[in-house]
């Protein structure tokens, strides 16, 4: 039977908002990135995936949190233009690389992120 008191009081609740991204960026290691990637149905983390995941965790630390997600975008494009860019990068991160990435690298994402407008390379 379902006791709504364990869900209310589990401590994993208390960091996650209700689209997966961390409330507490302090609660963030790489062994939790690794636990949400295969959750999300990607088995292995590799080094471009944590090019990545440290790319949206340096920028958010500079920055805080992007106002404009094509900057970001942009940024990773250029990081990955010898592997397919942006196609590459929906390669590494299939529910897209700013959403589903910055929820693995324990940030929010950007602001007015919406992922499916930047296309999808499936």
């Amino acid at each position: 039977m379902l006791d709504i008191n364990h869900i209310i009081n589990e401590e994993a609740h208390d960091r996650i908002d209700p689209e997966g991204h961390m409330y507490d960026l302090e609660h963030w290691s790489p062994l939790s990135a690794m636990q949400m990637a295969r959750a999300e149905g990607v088995d292995e983390l590799t080094e471009d995936h944590w090019h990545v995941i440290y790319v949206l965790r340096n920028m958010y630390r500079e920055n805080g949190r992007a106002d404009n997600p094509r900057e970001i975008m942009q940024v990773l494009e250029q990081d990955f233009c010898d592997e397919g860019g942006r196609r590459y990068l929906y390669e590494l991160f299939p529910k897209g690389p700013l959403t589903q990435g910055s929820r693995l690298a324990g940030v929010p994402p950007p602001a007015n992120c919406s992922d499916p407008s930047f296309g999808w390379a499936g």
